[in-house]
């Protein structure tokens, strides 16, 4: 009797680790097919190459790549298989070879940058450079600097539109934006907004930017086809993210000292709310179909999903130590948190409820990263030449 029982045991562990198992079956989307995460450690000098769609090594850290100094920005290239990593000491942008993951090459810049961004046609990237007070225009496919354009003090952040003519920057010593003729390379406006402007979402079509002010608990409206300030919304304590539905009707703003989010109408520049959300609230990411809203909490050690029809939030998921930056895979199935404490990565499934299992979400691993990981970027792509086996 006692051997029929182990039997039953060993059958019935046996059918939900197939079960497990089966439900994080990667897509299939061809032998050329690749997806990495790229994730800079700060205190490291490294990325971390996690790979997200071998089904053999899935989700283990596959290479770390050594680039410059206190990598803090992070983009992919939506046109070409490339990826870039800003260096905020050595004043440089390592460029990737997504293809071989491997450092191909390294574009200076000026004083202490830290973001880049790339415009929709792959051809350009802007960076700002906090130290000297310009943002560096980079030809992506040359490699070199076209131009250092001159903005205002301390400038954080400087996002492109959509169409490339307009690039934002936020200027965090003066409380102003500039609106860069990104064609002509050259200042085309100073906007003043509110103190301390960092985080920048641009609206699908090109008409809006919103920025987040840290310093006065605001973020500023500012509309990009006549070049003025529409509004300054009051948000909660220390807005430091801010997060777009793709459809740009709403904007999720992460609110890092009032344990909250705020939630605006883009359209008609209004707080339709605020909702409690976890503690520290550091970055959110919303999926493609504009139904979720993943929120890291960076004081709870946890990852929020807030149910943006239904206006509530839906789960509470422990991760790692200090959760920062996030990223969902192409399929989003898979959420990727940073942790910048613990210095790895949490994934977290999200698959269809079942009797067996009626969480909607689950912590599929850990995988160890670099030192203070703080940001990620996820790359997918055909090989033009698919690797022979």
């Amino acid at each position: 009797m006692k051997k029929l029982l182990i039997f039953a045991l060993v059958c019935g562990l046996g059918a939900l680790g197939y079960w497990y198992f089966r439900e994080r079956q990667l897509p299939a989307y061809g032998p050329g097919y690749r997806e990495y995460a790229y994730i800079t450690n700060g205190k490291s000098n490294s990325v971390t190459v996690i790979d997200l769609s071998d089904p053999i090594r899935a989700f283990t850290a596959i290479k770390s790549i050594p680039v410059g100094a206190e990598p803090t920005g992070i983009a992919a290239n939506g046109k070409k298989n490339e990826v870039y990593v800003v260096n905020t000491v050595s004043d440089n942008v390592s460029v990737i070879d997504a293809e071989h993951n491997a450092v191909v090459a390294a574009i200076g810049v000026h004083a202490t940058p830290y973001f880049i961004d790339v415009s929709q046609d792959g051809k350009r990237g802007y960076v700002a450079n906090s130290g000297s007070n310009n943002v560096s225009v980079i030809d992506l496919d040359r490699r070199a600097v076209l131009s250092n354009v001159r903005v205002g003090i301390a400038p954080g952040l400087a996002r492109v539109s959509p169409d490339g003519n307009t690039v934002v920057v936020s200027n965090r010593g003066d409380g102003t934006v500039s609106l860069l003729d990104a064609p002509h390379m050259r200042v085309r406006n100073t906007v003043t907004v509110c103190p301390q402007p960092e985080d920048i979402a641009i609206l699908p079509d090109n008409s809006k930017a919103f920025i987040a002010c840290a310093g006065s608990g605001q973020v500023a409206s500012v509309d990009l086809r006549n070049d003025k300030l529409l509004a300054l919304l009051d948000v909660g304590k220390t807005p430091v993210n801010l997060g777009l539905k793709p459809d740009g009707g709403e904007l999720m703003v992460a609110n890092f000292d009032s344990d909250n989010i705020s939630i605006i109408e883009t359209t008609n520049n209004e707080v339709g709310g605020s909702y409690l959300i976890g503690t520290q609230p550091a970055r959110g990411i919303v999926t493609s179909d504009n139904s979720r809203l993943y929120v890291s909490n960076f004081g709870s050690n946890s990852v929020a999903v807030y149910d943006i029809d239904l206006g509530k939030v839906i789960a509470t998921l422990p991760v790692g130590s200090h959760p920062d930056a996030l990223a969902l895979s192409r399929s989003e199935n898979y959420l990727l948190v940073l942790n910048s404490q613990s210095g790895d990565v949490t994934v977290i499934q999200k698959r269809k409820p079942t009797r067996l299992e009626p969480t909607e979400y689950s912590l599929l691993t850990m995988i160890s990263a670099g030192v203070q990981p703080n940001n990620v970027v996820v790359k997918s792509f055909i090989l033009a030449k698919p690797a022979a086996k």
